[in-house]
């Protein structure tokens, strides 16, 4: 962590929110101090006038890193310790000298948590450190020297710490472990060792060297005779990539902790006279900044005194470190330097309102998008909601992020070969002989049939040579036959004196002169005295006269039981032939029994009878 260099004369005193200057005595730099003052009240009031610039954007208002404000982030934040003298009362002793080198006398005191000039809480760890009037926590005497101690320090919020520093009252631990947790106090591991004994009490050696794979290493450092009771721990301190933080992702895992704690292992021994062991400390510091990832300048805290980032660049959490919602058009990335790395928003062209990431999409884009886009609305379709669904079609002269861009094809249920139309021109897909837009009227040299099948059917210009004309005209339908209502029986008498007797289903119709032509496929065949007739499309003929009397009556899409006889016609028309004495039926499914009745009757010679 880089520190700024100032006079000798001019020193910065940490206390929390903010930096007071002060100036030694005797100093010629008090008119200096003075200046400076007034400069950052000027700096102040015009800052005040334009408005609070976001630290997070530049002054074209694109992203940019930020960082919150380096603190004592320990400051009032509450500690607890596995022993506190007073709680039971009991008694404690300083060096008569009020050093912490020690005297030859002791004066003894009590402590009592019940009163308060007699109380050691460890609030005083974290309160305003006064060094002329020192208020200190103070462990319960210690039955023994090595007898365990904890201070435990919740920072309600990841911080990236760059000391931490711990100011003693009694005389300095013989050994103590600075231990941190980076997932709120489950777990632990620890940050520094201090031991006149490394080897023998923590099995490590003293102040080892540091190399960039050990540079998460915890170290042990023997006692220093100038720091007296002051023990200063800085994490950056040695590491060999501490010039190059911002690339170095172990160093920032390094520095990053929710939890502190302090364990005392060994107390300092004291010579006689002799007295109850204890430790006792003034002031427990944390120096370090919320950890947001270069992506917040602030932590602000909850009713609860939880701390969070205060995210900027569309980024969320309370570390900022993960994507607010539908901003996953790329990975999240920490802040550094020279990118900002602000969370993209999914591209839906207002048509969404939620979205996903995919890997193998950012991947196969070089890098630039990976959004998928869900859930479309207004009848849009795809990764990014820029096309209509199925069924629907661009409407060009609306921008493709408007409401109303897609519009219904509306295709014809009758005339159009489906409902999916062109995403361009919204163009139906039409049957033969059918156009328009939507499939809705017959092409120049078609008619209009009755059939669904095929609506439009091409008008005849010439008639087959081997077909004759009808000289009969028309008469009167009574008279030309009876037409059939309700259902018919069939029996075993009408089967033996009929040629053929099939089952069929009408597709299509289509007409030459005075003959109807029906395209029908052979379901099953009861009886056949010819061998043409099998299971395939065959061509059913109805002359237009019998048809129109509805004699036989008949329909398409539908499924019948044709029975009928061969004649001169039939052949020349090349098909099966329908008239008014033909047993024409729509068809139903008890009669296939019967049918196979009358099969086996009529293999056993009983046609002959009937």
């Amino acid at each position: 962590m880089p520190f700024e260099v100032v006079p000798c004369c001019l020193t910065a005193v940490l206390i929390p929110d903010r930096f007071q200057w002060q100036t030694a005595p005797g100093s010629t730099m008090t008119a200096w101090a003075r200046v400076l003052g007034v400069l950052a009240g000027l700096l102040a009031a015009s800052s005040t006038q334009r408005g609070p610039a976001d630290p997070c954007y530049d002054e074209g208002g694109h992203p940019k890193r930020c960082i919150p404000d380096f603190v004592n982030a320990g400051f009032g934040r509450e500690v607890r310790a596995s022993s506190t003298c007073g709680s039971p009362p009991g008694q404690y002793c300083v060096p008569s000298g009020g050093g912490a080198g020690g005297g030859r006398g002791r004066r003894c005191f009590t402590c009592d948590a019940s009163e308060p000039r007699r109380a050691h809480p460890p609030a005083f760890l974290t309160d305003l450190h006064n060094a002329h009037n020192l208020s200190c926590w103070r462990s319960g005497s210690l039955r023994q020297p090595t007898e365990p101690v904890t201070l435990t320090l919740s920072l309600h919020k990841t911080f990236q710490v760059t000391y931490v520093s711990l100011k003693f009252c009694s005389p300095r631990p013989d050994s103590l472990v600075i231990l941190k947790s980076m997932d709120f106090g489950r777990t632990w591991r620890p940050w520094q060792f201090y031991s006149s004994q490394c080897r023998s009490v923590f099995n490590r050696t003293t102040d080892a060297p540091l190399t960039k794979r050990t540079e998460q290493e915890a170290l042990c450092s023997g006692p220093d005779p100038l720091s007296g009771g002051l023990i200063a721990f800085s994490t950056l301190d040695g590491r060999p990539s501490a010039h190059d933080f911002d690339s170095s992702p172990v160093l920032q895992d390094w520095v990053t902790a929710t939890d502190i704690r302090v364990l005392f292992s060994r107390a300092q021994a004291l010579g006689p006279p002799a007295g109850p062991l204890h430790y006792a400390v003034a002031d427990l510091q944390v120096g370090g900044r919320c950890r947001c990832n270069g992506h917040a300048s602030r932590c602000l805290a909850d009713e609860d005194g939880r701390l969070a980032c205060d995210c900027r660049h569309h980024t969320a959490g309370p570390d900022c470190d993960r994507c607010k919602p539908f901003h996953y058009d790329r990975p999240w990335q920490r802040a550094t330097a020279r990118h900002a790395n602000p969370c993209l928003a999914c591209s839906c062209n207002l048509h969404a309102r939620r979205c996903r990431f995919n890997m193998e999409l950012y991947k196969l884009s070089g890098r630039k998008s990976g959004g998928v886009c869900l859930n479309c609305r207004h009848n849009t379709a795809g990764r990014h909601c820029h096309y209509c669904k199925e069924g629907f079609y661009r409407d060009l002269a609306k921008a493709i992020t408007h409401r109303k861009a897609c519009r219904a094809c509306d295709c014809h249920p009758v005339g159009a070969a489906g409902k999916t139309c062109n995403q361009t021109t919204g163009q139906c897909p039409c049957k033969d002989g059918v156009t328009g837009i939507t499939c809705n009227r017959c092409a120049k040299g078609y008619q209009q049939s009755r059939s669904p099948v095929a609506p439009c059917i091409r008008i005849p210009t010439a008639s087959p040579r081997w077909v004759v004309k009808s000289t009969v005209e028309p008469i009167d339908c009574e008279l030309y036959c009876k037409p059939v209502k309700g259902n018919l029986k069939i029996n075993m008498k009408k089967y033996c004196k009929k040629d053929y007797a099939i089952q069929v289903n009408v597709l299509d119709m289509d007409t030459v002169n005075e003959w109807a032509k029906f395209t029908v496929t052979i379901i099953s065949v009861y009886k056949s005295r010819d061998e043409r007739i099998k299971r395939a499309d065959q061509s059913l003929w109805i002359n237009m006269k019998d048809l129109a009397c509805k004699c036989p009556k008949i329909q398409i899409s539908k499924k019948y039981l044709v029975m009928g006889n061969f004649d001169s016609m039939s052949e020349r028309l090349g098909g099966l032939l329908a008239d008014k004495n033909s047993l024409v039926i729509q068809w139903r499914d008890v009669w296939t029994r019967r049918l196979r009745k009358f099969q086996r009757k009529e293999r056993k010679g009983k046609c002959g009878k009937a």
